[in-house]
């Protein structure tokens, strides 16, 4: 799931985390929960070394602004003006906007200082703003804000990641420059009336409606029609309540004309849709599909395999459906809350 753990590599570059002003606090925080997802285990020293090598080259890396999720009295503005004075922005051209603060606080805050500094961040091609772990905070508590201001602070920005729905606005706009998206809520604030010609990648991450999904399937035709994005080569569709159905539109969709790479993860997608995966010509044509978290039985995913046999398949992760009320077998999307 997408906000088990922190990102090692964004944009192609190794991550780097920027320290707050307390930054033992903030990298005992990194250490921990390092540990919790059992990689190896660092220690300040090796947070700080990479820091300090970070500094000198800051185009080579990806940088994490963050806060402590425990304890501290650093506010994430601080951090902000800190790592604009310490490091060189004018090179920095990856940057995640992680934890900044829990509750009430939004992205107002982070955006603000970026549309505030963008001067400070010419060669800027790639953001993502929310990168919050589980326990730091789930999906669908992040606060969010209108990311249009965004958009039209960095005209040259290539990639852009949004994790968190609540408040999150996506007026239709264009970007001339934009080549990859990926939004982790459940909700589809204007992202399909905005004009987009440079798009390549589009991903979205519907959850459920109890915590915060306001997209509807209807509300996908125009993607699916293929009336938006014509450069679009990659598209993931993620962590829906309607898997089958999704499967069953992409099937005859326009759309899939184009698109090479097909992501279906976390989708509460079961042995109805797998079968469709494998009777369906269009799939034939992929170069890859990924289905990491489903629940399509053994059988049917050897069908797949051998209908889909030249494209490269990431079948992993089967789940075990549960039998609800009515003795009807029931599916959930892998990222619920």
């Amino acid at each position: 799931m997408p906000n088990y753990e922190y990102l090692d590599e964004f944009a192609g570059l190794p991550v780097v985390v920027a320290p707050d002003t307390d930054q033992r606090e903030n990298f005992w925080w990194l250490v921990e929960e390092r540990a919790r997802v059992d990689k190896p285990d660092p220690t300040l020293d090796d947070y700080e070394e990479a820091y300090q090598t970070a500094r000198a080259d800051p185009g080579a890396f990806a940088w994490r602004l963050q806060l402590p999720a425990y304890g501290g009295e650093a506010i994430f503005r601080d951090l902000f003006l800190r790592f604009v004075d310490e490091v060189d922005t004018t090179k920095v051209t990856a940057l995640i906007a992680g934890y900044w603060d829990f509750g009430e606080s939004s992205a107002h805050e982070p955006v603000g200082l970026l549309v505030e500094h963008a001067d400070r961040f010419p060669a800027l091609r790639a953001l993502f703003l929310g990168e919050m772990v589980q326990q730091e905070c789930e999906i669908s508590w992040i606060q969010q804000c209108d990311v249009a201001p965004l958009l039209a602070a960095f005209p040259r920005l290539e990639e852009l990641w949004v994790r968190g729905g609540n408040g999150l606005e996506f007026p239709a706009t264009r970007h001339e420059a934009l080549r990859r998206l990926v939004v982790q809520t459940g909700g589809l604030p204007g992202v399909l009336a905005s004009d987009l010609p440079a798009l390549e990648h589009l991903e979205l991450w519907f959850g459920v409606e109890g915590y915060g999904c306001t997209t509807e399937f209807d509300d996908l035709a125009p993607l699916f029609e293929g009336e938006v994005f014509p450069n679009l080569r990659s598209l993931g569709l993620c962590n829906a309540e309607w898997g089958d159905d999704l499967v069953r539109a992409l099937a005859d969709a326009p759309v899939m004309e184009r698109v090479r790479a097909l992501d279906l993860s976390s989708n509460a997608l079961g042995p109805d849709g797998g079968e469709v995966l494998a009777s369906a010509p269009v799939f034939r044509g992929l170069d890859s599909l990924t289905m990491d978290y489903h629940f399509v039985p053994e059988p049917v995913l050897e069908r797949i395999r051998q209908a889909l046999s030249g494209v490269a398949l990431d079948l992993s992760e089967p789940e075990e459906y549960f039998v609800d009320e009515n003795g009807e077998p029931a599916y959930y999307p892998g990222l619920t809350e």
